[in-house]
């Protein structure tokens, strides 16, 4: 290599400038052991997989005997502290609550499956195959490929869906499609839980 004054520029080789290839690391984007890569991968594990605390929560709301539904809560409630911690965000609320729904039933909660036509055939069919994954276990590995595909969709999202208006707004609707004696047997089935672990 010719360093002489009048000699040939250094351009950004690593065999021009003389650098030990043992030494020389490529860029970011393209090194296995680059610092983003561990984070990107631990959100995809926070989205594909509940936290422990979690599982614990929903565990003890199924041994005070409280309904599905409230076991499931737990997950929905890691999903919305999640977009509030800036992770990842969502479409929507209601894309919030299906991915905790899809968390729960993943776990292992006995989480009914939707009534045919009030959700599309392919959500019903998602359903199923959380259930189904509960019950036998993952027959294949996770494509990491998806599950950093989906982290990077979902980071693109907006936070708005966690803010309290938005989840005002989605409890007054579901609520609003609920009949009057389907809420009145929900609270009275919620009075006597609260009265057995009382």
């Amino acid at each position: 290599m010719n360093n002489a004054p009048g000699g040939p520029k250094p351009s950004g080789d690593r065999r021009t400038l003389g650098v030990n290839p043992a030494h020389w690391l490529p860029p970011c984007h393209i090194r296995v052991n680059c610092p983003v890569q561990p984070s990107l991968t631990a959100r995809a594990n926070s989205i594909v997989m509940p936290e422990k605390k979690t599982t614990e929560r929903a565990r003890q709301d199924e041994m005070e005997g409280k309904a599905p539904s409230t076991e499931a809560g737990e997950f929905v409630r890691e999903e919305i502290e999640h977009i509030r911690q800036g992770k990842h965000g969502a479409r929507s609320t209601r894309q919030a609550i299906a991915i905790g729904l899809s968390k729960a039933r993943r776990a292992g909660v006995k989480l009914p499956l939707p009534s045919k036509g009030t959700v599309s055939q392919e959500t019903r069919q998602k359903a199923e195959r959380d259930a189904e994954r509960a019950q036998h276990g993952r027959r294949k590995p996770t494509s990491r490929k998806r599950s950093r595909a989906t982290t990077r969709a979902l980071r693109r999202e907006s936070h708005a869906a966690a803010s309290t208006r938005a989840l005002s707004k989605q409890a007054r609707s579901a609520a609003h499609r609920r009949s009057r004696t389907s809420k009145s047997q929900a609270a009275r089935k919620a009075a006597r839980t609260r009265a057995k672990n009382s």
